[in-house]
């Protein structure tokens, strides 16, 4: 059950700037999505937080240098060094390419600018020397030079077409001395500067360079391969600046299969496809089952709403949301003209926790587009015409069919309520009807499911119980801590609002609601079809505690312990009006191979015949139909018995944990069994275990129930436990 090193992360701390951070999260995630996860990292999370064993390369951005040396000398830099001689992956731009040099010589005899002296990670076993080019300043881009760069072709043995040479931004960086003599140290050249430089070089003007550390590789960087043209703006004070940015506009792809090459070197997989820019935010469409239900709903903004030229909008905490008409008279930038006047308050915080420089902050400022369907689906737009043994026609949503998820969830609860669910293995109260997923959102990119309820208290005071926000493509997903869901193309993403009442909290406390959405996760797929029940049954589906979907890996079909991630459950909590409103958001692999596996690549494993279940994917609307239903019918259970036996036993038959042994870390290295989870407020709970003669483990005796501290990057690791 070990973990992909799925993360890449961004160091956004003390040094850093925000420009930089920008850039380098945009590049990145462009050229490595699906595989991995590309994640802004302080300095607070890179000293305190187990990040290295699902790491597979940490980015240091460009910046200032001596703030890296102020906050992370000593104990940062022996993990970061720790982390790369194990194996790791470091790089390191401008800034960055200077702290990973075992020396640092920055504009000296320039009393304003100089920086000189010894740097601990020293990747590069010799000087980074700059600026290469003079004219630099701090916070402009009046050093800024389109710099020529010459690849060495025969350094990227298996790299991707390359140019001889590439214009590229550059703004302050170094020339590594000496490079191209240190080969027995593990030093390659990747480029050259083809320019005239301004300090001493050696004989070879070394602009980027690959270093063995260990079991792992830094690759370094004067000029800034992950700048890309489109991402800059013109600087109309700047005599030239519009030509050098058309320079880089020219040599773009070849900037980018550099990049490509570079991350190619340090062990990651590049994305197949070409690169393409991040997608624009689309329209959310709101629809219901009954269209009087959507027609309500609206009906209830009225007192949130704001009126600007006869066009309504909610003005929230987080977002602004525009309620469009098809006879619209405003225009998006005429919307963002309001938002923009919104944000100059100086109040308004859109720089992340503590200052540091949140890369989807800029999202807040575009507003967000809801149609209201109170008449029809969303459906065709245009007459469907026949060709190539197909129906074809221009759809509003094209990657979700409202029809045949409403009436999917319809038929399943009409079933639900005549057959009083005997296909589930739990019986809902039959005199309620269930309601849950009759009204939804449904965008096809959007920033977070997550984050356009939960951080949006005036509209999420007017959702009921069951409301579901759904999505193809997230642009800021979230998941626990400051990290993030990798949604490629064939995930389901979705967020429901549960208002659970205050007075039941106490004996059907929180906690246990992510519990029962899992639950629900595992058991819709188990029962997707009747149709061969028994080989639908066994699809190896689990669950990792508190709040994971894992699933056999099946490119390891006869590992029956191979298990990889593939879902996640994420849950906000809020109080208002006697309740405490919980956004229970999921992210699902659905038919997607990347980053790990999906549903739809298990399904092979499965059949007992050795026929095949006669479907390539799972449609996604069924699916979320079905979760949706399985959903409500647990959570009717939960406030009627609370967390009882029946439901404990039914979480315990799907998850990966009983059994297993953990270290508890923080308390000499004691080992512990895993028994379950505890009864009041779902804590895992452990027996500690030692060896005896013969070398088997036996009960001492003692237990304790452990909760997390927030880790964002390892469960497993810096639990709190507490005695029993």
């Amino acid at each position: 059950m070990a973990s992909r090193k799925l993360n890449v992360l961004v160091y956004t701390g003390t040094g850093s700037t925000a420009e930089s951070v920008k850039h380098c999260l945009g590049s990145l995630r462009q050229l490595l999505s699906p595989n991995y996860a590309v994640i802004p990292i302080a300095e607070t999370a890179l000293l305190k937080e187990p990040w290295a064993p699902t790491c597979a390369l940490l980015v240091v951005p460009g910046g200032a240098d001596m703030g890296y040396c102020r906050v992370l000398n000593g104990v940062g830099n022996r993990i970061i060094s720790q982390f790369v001689r194990r194996g790791g992956a470091y790089l390191g731009f401008c800034a960055g390419g200077y702290y990973g040099s075992q020396r640092c010589e920055f504009e000296v005899g320039n009393q304003e600018l100089e920086v000189t002296g010894p740097r601990e990670l020293a990747f590069f076993p010799g000087t980074c020397r700059g600026a290469t080019f003079k004219g630099f300043a701090y916070h402009s881009e009046r050093g800024t030079k389109a710099a020529k760069i010459l690849v060495k072709k025969d350094a990227f043995p298996d790299a991707c077409v390359l140019s001889d040479v590439f214009s590229c931004y550059y703004n302050g960086g170094g020339v590594f001395v000496g490079a191209d003599k240190m080969a027995e140290n593990g030093v390659r050249v990747l480029a050259e500067y083809a320019d005239d430089v301004d300090v001493e070089s050696g004989d070879v003007k070394a602009a980027v360079v690959y270093c063995k550390v260990g079991d792992g590789a830094a690759i370094l960087t004067g000029p800034h391969p992950e700048f890309a043209a489109a991402n800059l703006h013109k600087q109309p004070d700047l005599p030239g600046y519009d030509s050098l940015l058309e320079k880089l506009a020219a040599d773009d792809d070849a900037r980018n299969n550099f990049l490509k090459a570079c991350l190619t070197e340090l062990g990651l997989e590049v994305s197949a496809e070409e690169t393409a820019s991040v997608p624009s935010l689309s329209r959310i469409h709101l629809s219901s089952f009954g269209y009087w239900e959507a027609e309500a709903l609206m009906a209830s903004f009225r007192d949130i709403l704001t009126v600007e030229g006869g066009e309504e909008f909610i003005m929230d905490d987080n977002d602004l949301f525009h309620l469009e008409k098809p006879d619209s008279a405003w225009t998006m930038d005429d919307l963002t003209a309001v938002v923009a006047e919104r944000y100059k308050s100086p109040k308004k915080n859109t720089t992340g926790r503590a200052g540091t420089p949140d890369p989807t902050a800029e999202y807040n400022h575009i507003p967000k587009r809801i149609v209201f369907h109170d008449h029809r689906w969303p459906g065709l737009l245009s007459r469907p015409y026949f060709k190539d043994g197909d129906w074809y026609g221009k759809h509003e949503t094209p990657y979700f069919f409202h029809d045949k998820y409403y009436w999917t969830l319809d038929s399943i609860q009409n079933v639900q309520i005549s057959q009083k669910a005997k296909w589930l293995s739990y019986k809902p109260y039959p005199n309620a009807r269930p309601t849950w997923g009759r009204m939804i959102m449904y965008g096809e990119v959007v920033t977070s499911t997550n984050t356009l309820l939960e951080r949006n208290p005036k509209l999420l005071s007017k959702l009921p119980t069951g409301f579901t926000l759904v999505a193809t493509t997230q642009l800021a997903g979230r998941g626990r801590g400051t990290n993030v869901w990798v949604a490629p193309t064939g995930s389901l993403l979705w967020s429901t609002v549960i208002n659970h009442p205050a007075n039941l909290a106490a004996s059907r406390p929180i906690v246990f609601i992510q519990y029962l959405a899992a639950i629900a996760i595992v058991e819709a797929v188990k029962n997707f079809n009747e149709y061969r029940a028994a080989d639908w049954a066994r699809i190896p589906i689990k669950l990792k505690w508190p709040n994971d979907i894992y699933a056999q890996d099946p490119t390891k079909p006869d590992d029956k312990n191979a298990y990889v991630k593939i879902g996640g459950i994420l849950s906000n909590c809020v109080y208002s009006n006697g309740n405490y409103q919980i956004v229970l958001g999921v992210g699902l692999n659905t038919n997607n191979d990347k980053p790990t596996t999906s549903l739809s690549a298990l399904l092979p494993l499965v059949s007992e015949s050795g026929q095949e279940l006669l479907m390539p994917n799972f449609p996604i609307e069924i699916l979320l139909a079905k979760i949706m239903v399985h959903l409500e019918a647990l959570y009717t259970e939960f406030c009627h018995t609370g967390w009882s036996q029946e439901l404990l036993e039914k979480y315990y038959s799907y998850w990966l944990h009983s059994g297993q042994i953990v270290t508890l870390e923080d308390h000499g290295g004691t080992k512990a069994r895993v028994v379950g989870i505890t009864s009041d407020w779902g804590l895992l709970k452990v027996e500690e275990v030692v060896e005896d003669e013969k070398g088997e483990l036996r009960t001492t005796g003692k237990m304790w129930a452990l909760q997390s501290d927030e880790n964002s990057f390892d469960f497993w690791k810096g639990l709190v436990r507490r005695k029993l």
